[in-house]
């Protein structure tokens, strides 16, 4: 059977018999290749990980507040802009369910790494399987998904700004906004990417980013406006830059194919990532840049998941994509070249917008 990382997507339960004719093994293949522990999380390990990056926060808080020096501030802004991004990321294994096999355990790490950054965990843990669900997809997927030719001809200049030149900033927006042509708020109950269900899971991580925000109100009031900017405001802005940054490197380069129509299917859209080296960050930020396995099996816990690509690269062969370049170089790229794709194709790769 297909792992239980694929409950959430009850369309490509038929061991992807279909949908992935065009390519030369199925979703059951890649499963066989990876032993079975490899799935299963370790309470003690999560755990672990989650209370290293918290002790790693209060430590940096520490020296910083020590020091209280201008020539320090720097570098503790980019280490803790990292570590808010390192505790994204745990709190990212929680909304998988991969953490652990509690899912109260799950919701409260979620939220305990989630709210401090000021991310709705439940709201934005709905949108990311829509996300997953949908990779790879012109139509349907939930973020970072390219416009067609036309569309960018008709863009006004402020609306390519927004997408193109601020996109490393752009992750609040995406909260309160969704992505471009996506109605909703990661906040609000009756966005439409909810389930009437789902209400009162949205409604908690909302009032827990709602208090998080009236305690930095409340501490800068105390403190004054100069203690917000040096203790929170400008780490939260790395931060931002950090999740933009991998995310656009996960799912933008010229040559990620994107799939229209009846052309998508699951396995093809989650094979249109790509694996990218963040020397020595990889293990600061759990090796989420090991992300085609995970957007294979998203019930892989972060740990693992080094070890599971290994297993699947014999499987997947030139369909396993890994870049050895610059992440530098490698966004810069993209940035210069990546602007839409064509119109009424059922593959399509990013092009670089001509000059009118």
């Amino acid at each position: 059977m297909i792992d239980n990382a694929l409950k959430d997507y009850p369309q490509n339960l038929n061991l992807q018999k279909d949908l992935d004719e065009q390519l030369p093994f199925t979703l059951q293949d890649v499963r066989n290749a990876i032993p079975p522990e490899y799935f299963q999380p370790s309470v003690v390990k999560s755990l672990y990980y989650f209370f290293f990056d918290i002790i790693i926060i209060a430590g940096l808080y520490a020296i910083a507040a020590k020091l209280d020096s201008w020539f320090f501030y720097p570098i503790f802004w980019l280490a803790q802009g990292t570590m808010f991004w390192a505790l994204f990321v745990v709190g990212h294994d929680c909304g998988h369910g991969s953490f652990s096999k509690y899912k109260w355990l799950n919701n409260l790490i979620g939220h305990l790494s989630h709210t401090p950054i000021l991310v709705p965990f439940h709201g934005w843990r709905i949108s990311h399987r829509t996300h997953h669900q949908n990779t790879g997809s012109l139509e349907n997927d939930e973020s970072w998904y390219p416009v067609t030719e036309t569309k960018y001809k008709e863009m006004a200049w402020i609306e390519k700004f927004a997408r193109f030149d601020i996109s490393l900033i752009a992750y609040p927006l995406y909260l309160f906004n969704r992505s471009p042509g996506k109605a909703g708020s990661h906040f609000d109950p009756s966005s439409p990417i909810f389930k009437p269900s789902e209400k009162w899971d949205v409604i908690t991580s909302t009032v827990a980013c709602s208090l998080m925000v009236a305690l930095l109100g409340f501490l800068t009031y105390q403190f004054g406006v100069l203690w917000l900017v040096k203790f929170y405001l400008v780490p939260y802005i790395l931060f931002v830059m950090w999740l933009d940054f991998v995310t656009f490197l996960h799912h933008t380069d010229t040559d990620i194919p994107w799939y229209s129509g009846k052309n998508w299917n699951f396995l093809k859209g989650a094979l249109s990532t790509i694996d990218h080296d963040y020397g020595f960050v990889n293990d600061i930020h759990h090796n989420i840049g090991t992300h085609v396995a995970h957007h294979i099996f998203l019930s892989i816990p972060h740990y693992n998941l080094l070890k599971a690509t290994e297993a699947v690269k014999p499987v997947l062969g030139s369909y396993y994509r890994k870049s050895d370049e610059s992440i530098f170089t490698v966004f810069w790229r993209a940035y210069n070249n990546c602007h839409h794709v064509p119109d009424n194709q059922k593959t399509v790769y990013y092009q670089r917008a001509t000059k009118s």
